[in-house]
């Protein structure tokens, strides 16, 4: 597909444009931009407040408990009460660990945490505001990679959480290094496909563009499997439950942390719940129509995308989602680390590598001009004859296996005690069936000796 092919948008897809108007990015006068920057971090960080007590609350309700209720009028400022108290916490450094590394690594993890925000829109880029008597968008910048900017910055706060495990000089922390290093290689793969579906249908990676394109009818609806495959790729990316193995307690103590105390231990804290609302943000962003009112409110009220309210419609949608988050961790168990990446590897990434072969087909066929019926038509016959192919290479496959399996000579049965002390068998092997002991009659089970005849035996024995 050429490059003027992909920079066409879709022909009777719900959005304009793919060239981009980024004119009204980089006017605004100095303090401006400071303020916008002051803005979205001190949203952020009003976010992470509000998040840890909503948290508290909702496990709190779901478990049947009471949640925090002594800071503050209904326990609002526990949050502000637990970062006081780490911050005054004594911070120790062990004596093996590489101190340079040990001290910046917290850093390193919670600064890219921040700058992910910079390109998320919170309202229309035409649609300006006045701040102080100057017109300006809701939205610090944007660029024409945009999405490809929020992937760099969390692709690089991966090295704060691998490089705190390395240098605290402990077994533990290291291993919850290289777990959280795995999971972020095995899910950026799927979660870069996601996005790769939304640049193919929308004709840009322009974080404002994509919003605008999704005017007529959201991405999760048009894109479900992308959607779905992000959000399972979001909660891995930022080591939550049910995939927190960086953090497990049950086998690596702490993991990566353990080593942190105090102020750096927070940081740690706090570049994972920042982590939670920047993942979250990019979902409304690119799957949930972004600043724009839900579908029934913006049919009968003509300014809900106007002025401030789209700041309103944009917390909204990150409030729910979050909630997902919280949602998620109280009612789904965590999982093994080695059913974690086989679902990444073999479930995840070939579902998105077929999808977004699928969306890639259906866009080349509707720049074509080909009919809705005839697209229809040539996507199912493929898929079709994918599922016979798949059908009779299966049957044949299983036809190989049974004749390799008969002409196998028999294997010795398992001994669970072979090597002196008793094993678990391995899959494919059984134990050896466990003979039943004979059951003790009524009288020698009570202890009053031996038992009486029932007439069966009385009669065996006359």
């Amino acid at each position: 597909m050429s490059a003027a092919t992909l920079a066409t948008p879709l022909a009777g897809s719900p959005g304009p444009l793919a060239a981009e108007d980024l004119s009204m990015f980089g006017t605004d006068p100095w303090w401006l931009i400071l303020l916008k920057v002051v803005f979205c971090f001190a949203m952020l960080m009003v976010t992470v407040l509000i998040t840890i007590v909503f948290e508290r609350k909702v496990l709190g309700w779901m478990q049947l408990r009471n949640g925090p209720n002594r800071h503050g009028p209904w326990g609002m400022l526990q949050s502000l009460a637990d970062g006081v108290k780490l911050m005054l916490k004594e911070d120790v450094i062990v004596k093996r660990a590489d101190k340079v590394v040990y001290v910046l690594a917290p850093i390193v993890a919670a600064i890219p945490a921040f700058m992910a925000v910079a390109v998320i829109p919170f309202g229309p880029a035409g649609n300006e505001v006045s701040v102080f008597g100057h017109r300006t968008a809701m939205q610090l910048t944007d660029l024409p990679i945009a999405i490809l900017y929020i992937l760099a910055t969390a692709s690089i706060g991966i090295y704060g959480i691998v490089l705190a495990g390395w240098s605290s000089g402990s077994t533990y922390p290291l291993l919850g290094g290289l777990r959280s290093c795995a999971q972020m290689i095995s899910y950026e793969i799927a979660m870069g496909m996601s996005f790769a579906a939304v640049f193919i249908y929308s004709g840009s990676m322009s974080t404002s563009a994509i919003v605008e394109a999704q005017g007529h009818r959201w991405y999760a609806v048009l894109l479900p499997v992308s959607f779905l495959i992000y959000i399972v790729a979001m909660i891995g990316e930022t080591n939550r439950s049910p995939f927190d193995m960086p953090e497990s307690e049950g086998d690596l103590v702490g993991g990566f942390n353990t080593e942190y105390s105090s102020i750096k231990f927070a940081m740690f804290m706090l570049a994972e719940y920042i982590n939670m609302a920047t993942v979250s943000m990019v979902a409304v962003t690119l799957f949930l129509g972004g600043w724009r009112a839900p579908w029934p409110i913006s049919t009968f009220w003509a300014g809900a995308n106007h002025g401030w309210w789209p700041l309103l419609w944009f917390l909204a949608k990150v409030s729910a989602a979050l909630f997902l988050f919280i949602w998620i961790r109280a009612s789904v168990p965590r999982v093994r680390y080695d059913q974690f990446m086989k679902l990444g590897w073999k479930v995840l990434i070939p579902i998105s590598m077929v999808w977004l072969m699928l969306v890639a087909t259906v866009r080349a066929l509707r720049n074509e001009n080909y009919d809705f019926q005839k697209i229809v038509l040539y996507v199912g016959g493929a898929v079709i004859a994918l599922l016979l192919l798949s059908f009779v290479y299966d049957v044949f496959r299983d036809r190989e296996a049974k004749r390799e399996q008969e002409q196998a000579p028999p294997e010795p049965p398992f001994d669970p005690m072979a090597g002196g002390f008793p094993v678990p068998p391995l899959p494919g092997q059984t134990l050896p069936p466990v003979p039943r002991r004979r059951p003790r009659r009524h009288g020698e089970l009570v202890g009053n000796g031996p038992a009486e005849k029932t007439h069966g035996e009385e009669a065996d024995g006359a």
